[in-house]
């Protein structure tokens, strides 16, 4: 999750879903409604620690080998104005951002060049992402999905809460059932967008990990995840995952987890928890 997302950011649903995978071709379909909230807190690089809320409500639609979502978070940040939720340390000459200038509470406009500290809340990058699952091997537990994203550039980067700018993606992830185990892991690429204050370069992720079925309604399971550094003052993000996923029933899925940061680029610790039901 990334940055989560991280955005994050962060859990991939093939992770969280996999172990309890596949029964699309019997499906007729379902819509879905997700709730939940993710904390994280870093610093990133920087000289200040900062702590990242946010609230995501997540629609959705699944069949067959298809599903659809769309990811609509409130986002609270408290900490470094160089620090973007999600895509974390930058170079940002915005002189409104959080922490700078009149537009965040300043009464006396701070140089761009200097690093400041501040906090802000608003609605955060709308995402919105299909999923296609090109292998589907019953028999062998065996899978193979390609999703494209699409991350609006809604939240204010006046605030710091977002780029403003909308960012394009692609990923192909794969997951292998042996009995009561599964192992999954996915690479995937992303164009980000620029402004004339934050300048980003386009990068490549990967994850990779295992989930192992408890029972009936419960899985828990860890993975990896890599991304690749986007800005010239970031870093590359390295964070390790573990989730607990847990079924009631055929409607409600509770999911949990908590992360470890590696890097820089991710921050130092995070947690979250969502509630999803099929209908």
């Amino acid at each position: 999750m990334n940055n989560k997302k991280s955005l994050a950011i962060l859990i991939p649903a093939l992770a969280l879903g996999v172990c309890g995978a596949p029964a699309y071709a019997a499906d007729a379909g379902h819509a879905t409604l997700t709730a939940g909230f993710d904390y994280s807190s870093g610093s990133y690089g920087t000289p200040f620690n900062t702590d990242i809320w946010d609230v995501p409500l997540s629609v959705g639609y699944e069949a067959d080998r298809w599903s659809v979502k769309l990811t609509m978070p409130w986002v609270n940040i408290s900490g470094a104005g160089d620090v973007i939720p999600g895509i974390g340390r930058v170079k940002n000459g915005n002189p409104n951002v959080r922490g700078r200038g009149h537009g965040n509470g300043g009464t006396t406009p701070v140089p761009p060049t200097t690093e400041t500290t501040g906090s802000a809340s608003g609605l955060g990058d709308i995402v919105a992402q299909a999923t296609y699952g090109l292998v589907r091997d019953d028999a062998d537990n065996f899978g193979l999905d390609l999703t494209g994203k699409v991350k609006f550039g809604t939240a204010s980067a006046d605030k710091g809460l977002g780029t403003g700018q909308n960012d394009y993606g692609v990923n192909l992830d794969a997951y292998k059932g042996i009995g009561a185990w599964t192992v999954f892991g996915g690479a995937g690429w992303m164009k980000y967008g620029s402004s004339q204050y934050i300048v980003l370069h386009n990068g490549w992720n990967a994850n990779f990990g295992a989930g192992y079925k408890l029972d009936n309604s419960n899985d828990i399971g860890a993975y990896f995840y890599f991304r690749q550094k986007i800005a010239d003052t970031g870093y590359a993000q390295r964070e390790l995952t573990g989730y607990w996923n847990h079924r009631f029933g055929s409607a409600w899925r509770l999911q949990a987890y908590v992360l470890g940061g590696f890097s820089d680029g991710s921050p130092d610790w995070g947690a979250g928890a969502s509630l999803r039901y099929a209908f």
